[in-house]
């Protein structure tokens, strides 16, 4: 009997948590299809939302150009933030102990500091250095990097710490020279984290708010979510705003679900 009460306190419990998390995303795509933004369906069901989406030109090209510049910004944050993780957990492993304890808990600072204050910090760095970081795409790409690197060591270091160091010992010894041995031996190992490091990258950067609103600048780049925070402060929230966020849902979900779908695929074929 308790152990039957713990598991529907259990089940209970997970069902709460998911309710807050997923409730709002499906109440905004049920709203998508009202036309409106109060949440009422007074003029019925209607895909008036998503097609004000193609219906008007400036507004369309307003938004394909913030989901450009999104895109762009986070492909090139995650990129180059994989690689210098990467490397960075492959010497912060091989440090000493004292020394690699200092360097996980500096690395972990971006983490658990106010994004705010960050974002004030960088923007400051690139009025000091104006001359060499010009306003644009270079300081906004240096800014997501900075903040996306720390989430990609981490990410990786626990795949690094299960690999055995004989691998790559026995690589110097069949005669690969150590730059040799990490990209044949210990990448190839590190691959499933370095991909996830690379997709929490993505997200973060794709994300963001604080950090691209300090440091863009007057330079008329605009991602989606400072897109969205100008309009939204203008006009309110429109109701073309629930259509795009439930295309970005959609196409998430289904983006992880062909993920999960092909690696459960390969786990059946190895198991044969």
């Amino acid at each position: 009997m308790k152990n039957k009460l713990r598991r529907i306190f259990a089940d209970g419990y997970l069902g709460l948590v998911l309710a807050l998390m997923y409730l709002p995303i499906f109440l905004i795509i049920v709203f998508s299809f009202s036309g409106t933004s109060n949440f009422s369906f007074k003029n019925g069901f209607t895909l008036d939302s998503y097609a004000s989406l193609f219906s008007d030109s400036n507004q369309a090209e307003s938004l394909l150009s913030a989901l450009k510049y999104t895109l762009i910004l986070a492909v090139s944050a995650s990129v180059i933030s994989t690689v210098i993780g990467t490397f960075a957990t492959i010497g912060i492993y091989y440090l000493g102990r004292k020394i690699k304890k200092i360097t996980l808990t500096v690395n972990q600072l971006p983490m658990i500091n106010s994004e705010v204050v960050m974002a004030v910090s960088l923007m400051v760095f690139f009025g000091a250095f104006s001359f060499i970081f010009p306003q644009g795409m270079t300081r906004l790409i240096i800014s997501h990097v900075a903040f996306c690197t720390p989430y990609v060591v981490l990410s990786i270091l626990p795949r690094l710490q299960k690999m055995d160091p004989n691998m790559y010992e026995a690589a110097l010894d069949l005669g690969s020279s150590p730059l040799s041995a990490i990209f044949k031996v210990v990448i190839p190992f590190l691959t499933p984290g370095i991909v996830s490091g690379f997709a929490m990258a993505f997200t973060l950067s794709l994300d963001d708010f604080i950090i691209t609103q300090f440091n863009k600048g007057d330079t008329g780049i605009e991602t989606l979510s400072t897109y969205i925070y100008e309009d939204a402060r203008v006009k309110s929230l429109e109701p073309f705003w629930f259509a795009v966020f439930s295309i970005f849902f959609v196409v998430m979900l289904t983006f992880l679900l062909l993920i999960n779908i092909k690696k459960n695929g390969k786990k059946e074929t190895v198991k044969q």
